[in-house]
């Protein structure tokens, strides 16, 4: 379908485009929350889309594999907004596996679609991420590094769904008299 094609191009575009905003490098973490409801144009957890999620996960994933960034896929509100990531991730940045396992209508069709593809699909109930996307106003923020910082990419839809883009800085601490890079 030529749609999803579109939908695939345009999270290919966002992804690719919030990396080199943000100066992610391997290992780092992305977190991706996606309303496929939205995407297709509906209202968000009331047409779900395993199709719509997997054209999205189709679009972002291979980009942030290619460059050694994590994907995190947050769940929908049904699993409290636990995310899905590889064990390798969850080894690394020590994040505790909780026990659930995402589907279309309990956690969402994007998560169901990372938990499919990934090696090693490990659930956890918190992170802390470099940059991520929300799409289609999923409430990513939970799941970022302290200081987040928005960015505009030169699209602000994905299909019919609303695309809000973060990168996270580490904090200013020091006052007037300190030094910044």
């Amino acid at each position: 379908m030529a749609e999803l094609e579109q939908v695939r191009a345009q999270a290919r575009t966002a992804a690719a485009e919030l990396l080199d905003e943000a100066g992610l490098r391997p290992g780092d973490l992305f977190v991706v929350g996606c309303s496929s409801s939205e995407v297709l144009g509906g209202r968000i957890g009331k047409a779900s889309s395993e199709a719509a999620a997997e054209a999205v996960f189709g679009g972002i994933y291979p980009v942030l594999r290619e460059r050694g960034v994590y994907l995190a896929a947050q769940c929908c509100e049904h699993l409290n907004r636990a995310l899905i990531i590889e064990g390798a991730c969850a080894e690394k940045y020590g994040y505790e596996p909780v026990c659930v396992v995402p589907k279309p209508k309990a956690g969402g069709s994007f998560a169901a679609a990372a938990w499919a593809a990934f090696e090693r699909p490990t659930a956890v109930e918190r992170i802390r991420a470099h940059a991520g996307l929300d799409i289609g106003g999923t409430l990513i923020g939970m799941h970022l590094r302290e200081v987040a910082v928005p960015v505009r990419l030169s699209l602000d839809r994905i299909g019919q769904a609303v695309l809000l883009c973060a990168r996270t800085r580490p904090k200013y601490i020091g006052g007037s008299r300190a030094a910044y890079e």
